[in-house]
């Protein structure tokens, strides 16, 4: 992008990139009384302006999700990096083949209890599709609805770290204040 500006009666040029062209676009100007200015187009403004949102429905999302179960208000928390549509599909399946792989579909099936629509059912909880990052979202929020008893009881929540313990610990703290 080239910019031609006025300035006390003087021509100036303004580029926004450099290039080798543009150097030797320059280089014509150089015994002139055109003025040549070079702008960055990587100021704190342009990196600090939030990037354009790319609407994705959530059931296309990949991240941590929670599966409630409609009879005990309690919940599943699991991480995927596929589709939600396709974890809570497999969920499913499992329940109505009787194959307890998955601690949701166990409770289901252990306890007679009810599931819903994948709508009514599932919820995503964080949005992410780095798979390194979701183990330790998923144990997060596992400790999460365990302190808060809303964890069903079929789900194993691994060691529990001391970290989200005191994150944990200061939200809770900080949502009884308000």
């Amino acid at each position: 992008m080239v910019t031609i500006l006025i300035s006390f009666c003087r021509y100036q040029i303004i580029f926004t990139h450099y290039s080798q062209t543009i150097r030797k676009i320059t280089n014509l100007f150089k015994h002139t009384d055109v003025g040549i200015t070079f702008r960055s187009t990587n100021t704190l403004h342009q990196l600090t302006k939030p990037k354009p949102q790319i609407h994705i429905q959530e059931h296309n999302k990949s991240g941590i999700y929670a599966l409630n179960c409609n009879t005990c208000k309690q919940a599943y928390i699991g991480q995927t990096s596929r589709n939600l549509k396709q974890r809570y599909q497999e969920h499913i399946r499992y329940i109505r083949n009787n194959d307890p792989q998955s601690a949701y579909a166990l409770h289901i099936l252990k306890n007679k209890h009810e599931y819903g629509s994948m709508n009514d059912t599932m919820t995503l909880h964080k949005y992410e599709q780095k798979t390194p990052m979701l183990s330790p979202y998923e144990q997060l929020y596992t400790q999460t609805y365990h302190r808060n008893g809303l964890l069903i009881p079929e789900q194993h929540i691994g060691d529990t770290n001391p970290l989200f313990q005191l994150i944990i610990n200061t939200v809770t703290t900080d949502t009884e204040k308000h």
